[in-house]
């Protein structure tokens, strides 16, 4: 149930009860052992000397630049603390650029890192059947000012999932119907949190449908699925 609200939660009996309001303004109460309640992490930058060190700081956040450097020049701040998003891979990006800059400054290396592109950032949730996206969501695309062409592809019609039994999910793909970019892909299924990547990969590249369909794709695999979402899009899908 997306966009609800938890109104109460009953723990008076041997399981617990939750009250929650739906999105059209329903209540419906559901019952279950337990109650796992995920509320996120706050960074914990209190008492470590900041304040006295005029570093600035917004919404719980170090305030940083686009190497990571803080306002104080030689300061740096990466990973959870930082307004990134808070994932380990990211962090580790940051870290590499924010040890570059500081080399760069130190003139032991003449170039300066790339900046971070935070749309280009792998999101993986590892559930079952695991879910993975990275760039443009549709919504997000069609408000950012794109025409779009959308493709999908269901893993039911994919001889991997099909061999392995994992028939859940699918992989969606969103591109700019003007240049074919490829402006965002989504995923939900078996190990899509391993081949998420060639999508990044992708998209730092600017690739288009056009290479992505004439890149030859391992069958049977779960990964073929995205050259397969590409086809759907431009209408040339000939596997469903």
């Amino acid at each position: 149930m997306t966009n609800a609200s938890v109104e109460s939660v009953d723990t008076s009996g041997a399981g617990v009860k939750a009250q929650v309001k739906k999105q059209d303004g329903s209540v419906v109460t559901l019952e279950a052992d337990i109650v796992l309640s995920a509320v996120g992490v706050v960074a914990n930058i209190e008492n470590i000397g900041l304040e006295e060190n005029g570093i600035k700081t917004e919404k719980g956040k170090i305030v940083v630049d686009a190497y990571q450097q803080t306002s104080v020049p030689g300061i740096y701040a990466i990973g959870d603390c930082s307004p990134g998003q808070a994932l380990a891979h990211v962090a580790s990006k940051e870290g590499i650029n924010a040890a570059e800059h500081m080399a760069y400054n130190e003139k032991k290396i003449n170039h300066l890192p790339d900046v971070m592109d935070y749309n280009n950032i792998p999101g993986c949730t590892y559930c079952s059947p695991e879910i993975a996206s990275v760039g443009y969501t549709e919504k997000a695309a069609k408000e950012a000012g794109y025409e779009v062409k959308i493709g999908k592809f269901p893993f039911m019609a994919s001889g991997k999932a099909s061999a392995a039994g994992a028939l859940e999910g699918f992989v969606k793909v969103i591109y700019d119907a003007k240049y074919g970019e490829l402006l965002g892909c989504h995923m939900i299924g078996m190990n899509v949190t391993e081949f998420i990547v060639e999508a990044v990969v992708a998209r730092k590249l600017e690739t288009t449908a056009h290479e992505i369909l004439n890149s030859s794709h391992p069958h049977p695999t779960m990964s073929e699925g995205l050259k397969e979402a590409t086809a759907a899009a431009y209408g040339e899908a000939i596997d469903i």
